[in-house]
């Protein structure tokens, strides 16, 4: 007779949290401290009963990772882009999972010069990503960031390209990322807080002088802002920004006078956000300044650059959202969204071109891609769509003959766009307003109930999840699942208020807006309650964790990866990091306005005795975005609290963080994991 696997029991340990005199009963505050060895234990013995119960499946993941990686073309580059003389490449070798970044001499036929191999430089760690990588302008040195624990803490280093020497300079806790001024001998780094890891502090550092003596040249003392540093495309200016989640301001200094005073160039207004490019003596501002919502393109002389000074290039539009603008020596061109559809502008500065890229889906993602030289007519786009990979695309805006530098490989040769078919259909929300929702599946789909289906959705900062192509999701396709990502408020899908729809005392039209997807592709026979899969993750995770609060007779599984789901408490919390910064994004709860609002959707505090879906929960130990404890702690009370047999699994990732794994092929596992625990629930065994 088969023995029942006894799932772990977390231990409850009452603790009171009071705020506005209300009292929020935690039993499982204990286990956010990662010192404790009996937290360790706990996640520990999750993960065996993780293991056990879903070792039927270990063959069935194994065979999907080799399937999902087959399809990747493991000796692959990326298009070289040039810059300052030298092109410059990304790119794998098979079998080996960390990038080698490298660099020819003026023309693609020229002998190769490796900057750094990641397979070498990853040796010994069982996490490692590089970032940040900024040459100097004379080519001879490159500085760079290293973070080896998966806290997006990163560690600066400089290296001599000529020698190869790397320089005994270390500067910790940073972002990585690291600017050149015009003197090839200095360097602005931004530097983290310890605690909260939030980027408050820009350094100007000076070669062959120690980091200790580093110059702070910006403190941003507001712990709801964030702060960075970088060059203009021009190479004229240095800028120091600064921003929250409604709010920037920028410095500026020449690039050839390190040693000068950062000027500010608009100060900070409550809700005024501004962006800047320079070029021929003016800047031009992408601002939603004077209530266009939506952005609009402002110019002023570099020589006063106060909002009052600023002049209109691109007026506001209420149906067209401006989402970015790329400066080149003869042409402008805007990446713009309508209809939750991408579109770029192409201008000349001279007035005798104006147009717009033809694309002809509804189900597509294109995008302005690398284009680091100023003085070109050639632009870089990428597109790809639900069906069809990705491409990048190089444009000639004079003659407007395009070139495809570059089509995403789909190996295996099983693969046929014509076997797949996307759409977008419209779902109506319980207020009126129509959701978009994109879709793509095999080919002989009906629509009878009977489709296991996976519903993706995220919703939050104004952050939008385009319809974008996955050679892994085939994975699921070719199984008979239906992919499709639901254009929820909280994304900026259709704009600027549709963010604002679903931020603040709006944030539960993101949750219903799921469902009522949820409920329409029922209703259409797109799936049924019996085969409806729901997935997020992060502030995604913080959706799923509400849709099952409110709904879990919708769904047969769910997974939550990395998921925000104690969001009161975390909010509350101000050495966390990301916390202050958040304020503008989901309220502070220390105004009991917010705090009650905050309280009556968080996840771990709405977890009632009912039945839930089938779960699979995903965390890093290291995770510095979504702390570990928080799926752990919403685990614990749903096992105690739930009254169905449905499957409850928590993988934590010992070695990760929010990200997860940091190998190239090491993330399909993870991939593998989630679509196995899917499939299973469907009886698809192979």
């Amino acid at each position: 007779m088969e023995t029942k696997v006894q799932y772990p029991i977390a231990d409850i340990k009452p603790t009171n949290l009071e705020k506005h005199g209300d009292v929020r009963r935690d039993d499982y505050f204990w286990l956010n401290d990662r010192e404790d060895s009996k937290v360790i234990d706990y996640l520990k013995r999750e993960n065996d009963y993780n293991d056990k119960m879903t070792a039927h499946t270990k063959n069935f993941q194994s065979a999907l990772f080799e399937e999902m990686k087959a399809r990747i073309k493991e000796d692959d580059a990326s298009v070289p882009y040039k810059l300052n003389g030298y092109w410059y490449i990304t790119r794998f070798e098979k079998g080996k999972d960390y990038p080698i970044y490298s660099r020819k001499k003026e023309t693609l036929e020229a002998e190769e010069e490796i900057l750094f191999d990641c397979n070498k430089e990853a040796e010994g760690h069982n996490y490692f990503k590089m970032v940040g990588l900024s040459i100097s302008p004379n080519n001879k040195l490159i500085a760079f960031g290293v973070d080896t624990l998966s806290r997006r803490k990163y560690t600066i280093r400089i290296k001599n390209l000529e020698t190869g020497e790397i320089y005994p300079e270390t500067i910790e806790t940073t972002t990585g990322g690291s600017t050149w001024t015009a003197d090839s001998k200095t360097l602005f780094y931004t530097q983290k807080d310890q605690e909260t890891l939030r980027s408050n502090k820009i350094f100007r550092h000076v070669l062959d002088t120690p980091v200790s003596e580093d110059v702070l040249v910006y403190d941003e003392k507001d712990d709801t802002f964030y702060t960075f540093v970088y060059k203009t495309k021009s190479k004229k200016y240095l800028v120091i920004g600064s921003s929250s989640t409604l709010t920037t301001e920028y410095r500026i200094l020449r690039a050839d006078n390190p040693m000068g005073e950062f000027q500010v160039f608009q100060p900070r207004v409550r809700g005024l956000e501004y962006g800047i490019a320079h070029y021929n003596g003016d800047f031009y501002v992408l601002t939603n300044a004077d209530e266009a919502k939506n952005f609009k393109v402002m110019k002023v002389s570099e020589k006063n650059t106060l909002k009052e000074n600023w002049q209109e290039v691109i007026p506001h539009r209420n149906d067209v959202l401006i989402e970015d603008i790329e400066i080149f020596k003869d042409y402008f061109v805007i990446s713009e969204r309508e209809n939750g559809l991408n579109k770029i502008n192409i201008k000349r500065w001279d007035g005798s071109a104006d147009y717009y890229l033809p694309f002809d889906n509804e189900t597509y993602t294109a995008y302005v891609s690398t284009n680091p030289d100023f003085d070109t007519k050639t632009l870089r786009y990428a597109y790809n769509a639900l069906t069809t990979p990705n491409s990048v695309i190089d444009f000639d805006m004079e003659t407007k003959e395009k070139e495809i530098k570059k089509e995403q490989e789909v190996l295996g040769g099983k693969f046929d766009k014509n076997n797949y078919i996307s759409e977008r259909v419209w779902a109506t929300a319980e207020d009126g307003t129509r959701v978009p929702i994109s879709m793509v599946y095999r080919k002989g789909i009906k629509k009878d109930g009977s489709n296991p289906l996976l519903q993706y959705g995220y919703g939050s900062y104004g952050s939008t999840v385009d319809p974008y192509f996955s050679s892994v999701r085939l994975s699921l396709l070719d199984r008979g699942c239906i992919y499709a990502i639901a254009h929820v408020r909280g994304g900026e899908y259709l704009g600027r208020g549709w963010y604002e729809d679903g931020k603040l005392l709006n944030k539960k039209n993101t949750f219903t807006d799921f469902i009522d997807c949820s409920q329409f592709l029922i209703e259409q026979g797109y799936t049924s309650k019996d085969h409806l899969y729901a997935m997020g993750g992060s502030a995604g995770g913080l959706l799923m964790g509400a849709i099952i609060n409110i709904a879990p007779e919708l769904y047969n599984g769910i997974i939550a990866a990395v998921p925000f789901v104690d969001v009161v408490t975390t909010m509350l919390d101000d050495s966390i990091p990301l916390t202050t910064g958040e304020y503008d994004e989901w309220g502070n709860p220390n105004e009991k306005e917010y705090y009650d609002y905050m309280k009556s959707y968080s996840p771990y505090d709405n977890v009632i005795a009912q039945e839930y879906p089938n779960m699979l929960v995903t965390t890093g130990l290291h995770d510095s975005q979504v702390q570990y404890w928080e799926p752990a702690k919403w685990v614990a009370k749903l096992r105690e609290l739930k009254t169905d047999d449905n499957l409850l699994l928590l993988h934590t990732n010992m070695d990760a963080g929010h990200g997860g794994a940091s190998g190239r092929f090491e993330a399909l596992k993870e991939v593998a994991e989630e679509y196995a625990f899917i499939l299973d629930l469907e009886s698809i065994k192979e």
